[in-house]
C-alpha cells in the first residue's frame, strides 16, 4: 500500500501532522519560503501545494533530500549548523526550523543566521521543562522517554535540550524578538496559555515562536 509521501507527486498532501499546521497557517500565501531541517518534505509539500509559497527546503539526510525531490520539491542536502551562512541576507520572508534546534551543535548561531536570512523565522522545538519530565527526572533519576523525547538518551539525536525559558532567554542575549509564542500539547495542538511565562514552561508539551530582528 503506498504511503502519504508516495502519493504527493499525483495528490499534493492535504492532512498533515497537527504542528505542521500550526506552522503552515502562521505563513502568508505567495511568500518565500525556507524550510530548514524539512524532513521528508511533509510541511514544504503542504505550503507549494496549499499555500501557494515559493518553497525550498534544506535537509541533513540525503534519503530525505532524494524522497523530497523525487516528488517535485525544491529541496538541498545541508547542515544548518555550517550552510545557513551561504544564504544572503534576507533572502526569504520566513525561515523555518521544526523540531530541529535541539539537534544542532550551535542553536545560537543557527538561531541569528535564521533571522538574517528571514524576515522572519518560526521555530519549535520539545520543551524539556514540561511538568511530566520534570518528574520522570526527579522520581526516576533518569532521563525520560516521553512522546517528544521517544528515543534513549544513548540513541537520542538530540544534544541541546532546552526549556522554554532557556531559549526565551537565548533570545534576549543575542538580540532576537519574539513577536508571538505559543505552547502545544503532546498532540501538537495549541495550547490556550501565553508563551514564554511559568505556566507555558511548566505545561507546554513544545514550544512554537515567530522570531524577528531587534529593531
Amino acid at each position: 500500500m503506498a504511503t502519504p509521501m508516495q502519493l504527493v507527486g499525483a495528490h499534493p498532501r492535504a492532512n498533515i501532522r497537527v504542528d505542521l499546521q500550526v506552522i503552515a497557517d502562521m505563513i502568508e500565501p505567495g511568500t518565500r519560503v525556507l524550510d530548514v531541517g524539512c524532513g521528508d518534505g511533509q510541511l514544504l509539500d503542504y505550503l507549494v501545494h496549499f499555500r501557494q509559497v515559493d518553497g525550498r527546503g534544506m535537509e541533513i539526510s540525503q534519503a530525505g533530500v532524494n524522497n523530497c525531490v523525487a516528488h517535485g520539491l525544491s529541496v538541498i542536502q545541508g547542515d544548518a549548523d555550517t550552510d545557513l551562512k551561504d544564504y544572503p541576507s534576507d533572502a526569504f520572508d520566513y525561515v523555518i526550523l521544526s523540531q530541529t534546534l535541539q539537534a544542532t551543535h550551535d542553536p545560537r548561531e543557527v538561531l541569528m543566521q535564521l533571522v538574517r536570512i528571514g524576515r522572519r523565522a518560526i521555530v519549535s522545538f520539545p520543551n524539556f521543562g514540561a511538568w511530566h519530565v520534570r518528574l520522570k527526572l526527579l522520581w526516576s533519576g533518569k532521563m525520560p522517554v516521553t512522546d517528544s523525547y521517544d528515543v534513549a538518551w544513548y540513541e537520542t539525536p538530540n544534544i541541546h535540550l532546552c526549556t522554554i525559558d532557556d531559549f526565551a532567554e537565548l533570545c534576549s542575549d543575542v538580540g532576537i524578538t519574539i513577536e508571538r509564542g505559543m505552547v502545544l500539547d503532546a498532540a501538537g495542538r495549541p495550547r490556550a496559555l501565553r508563551a514564554p511565562g511559568f505556566l507555558a514552561n511548566l505545561l507546554g508539551e513544545q514550544g512554537l515562536f515567530v522570531l524577528g530582528r531587534r529593531a
